[in-house]
């Protein structure tokens, strides 16, 4: 089987490895390939990515390989963006697992959701905003000022649409206030290598907040974890999603299933990579 990973520019990309293990667990004979492909080029090189088995789509292509696809599923749908592309009888269907990936990273925590503050508005931290409210919970979005009326207007979307509060209001403001919420979630790349000493969030709003998640897998343990787990708060990085949502398409791809012993074997082993060898992206 052949699949592959569409984007640009790709650089040190972990998910030959992450697939390469994930196939090792099923006994599949799997090649995973990169393929950085110029904007310009992308119309020439969909028939050849249509071809394989299927494919992943990162930046900036989730959206953009939308009108070659027969339809959209639900996951994909609702966002507008396409991470997993699969074959079928009615022609190439997209599919979005990195929400699939955050759900399931966050396991048990999604028990009791009632507050959630998300850092960042961007694309990322509107999926991880509108799960968030999926599951009932009221979200705040913090952003900087650029991004304000960004931040505001999916907070309208989200009540309108889900009928939970939610608002948008400057990191600033957030830091200095004295609410509490159930999750802080960082979608923003602050504190991603190379810039390891960065932290997002202040101690005093890490203390307000009952646990914490960082989208960022490199390093494994950001600053904010960091603090979070010296603050006694529980914490997961974006490591874990990376696995899970590249677990889910080959989940989509050819009915892969993972013991939960193995994904934790994985996510060690890419773990150490990552301390090895922090160029990886």
């Amino acid at each position: 089987m052949q699949f592959a990973l569409l984007g640009h520019p790709l650089g040190h990309s972990l998910s030959p490895q992450v697939h390469s293990l994930l196939a090792r667990c099923t006994g599949a004979e799997l090649q995973y390939t990169l393929r950085d492909v110029p904007p310009q080029e992308l119309p020439a090189a969909m028939p050849g990515l249509l071809g394989l088995d299927g494919f992943n789509v990162t930046i900036p292509y989730k959206g953009e390989v939308v009108p070659y696809l027969a339809r959209l599923d639900t996951s994909a749908a609702r966002y507008g963006a396409v991470n997993t592309v699969a074959p079928s009888a009615e022609g190439p269907v997209g599919y979005n697992t990195d929400c699939t990936g955050f759900l399931r990273s966050l396991g048990d925590w999604k028990e009791g959701l009632d507050s959630v503050l998300v850092l960042g508005a961007g694309g990322v931290g509107r999926m991880f905003a509108i799960e968030c409210a999926r599951l009932g919970a009221a979200v705040t979005l913090a952003v900087r000022e650029s991004s304000l009326p960004r931040a505001g207007a999916l907070a309208e979307e989200i009540t309108a649409t889900y009928q939970v509060p939610a608002r948008a209001l400057l990191i600033g403001d957030a830091a200095k206030g004295d609410e509490g919420y159930s999750l802080l979630i960082n979608a923003t790349p602050c504190g991603m290598f190379p810039h390891l000493d960065e932290c997002p969030a202040p101690d005093a709003l890490i203390e307000r907040c009952g646990r914490v998640f960082d989208c960022i897998y490199n390093p494994d343990k950001t600053r904010l974890l960091r603090r979070a787990q010296e603050l006694q708060k529980p914490a997961l990085g974006g490591l874990r999603m990376l696995i899970l949502q590249a677990a889910a398409a080959q989940e989509i791809w050819y009915g892969a299933r993972f013991r939960e012993d193995q994904l934790q074997e994985i996510e060690e082993r890419l773990a150490q990579v990552l301390r090895k060898d922090g160029s990886k992206e």
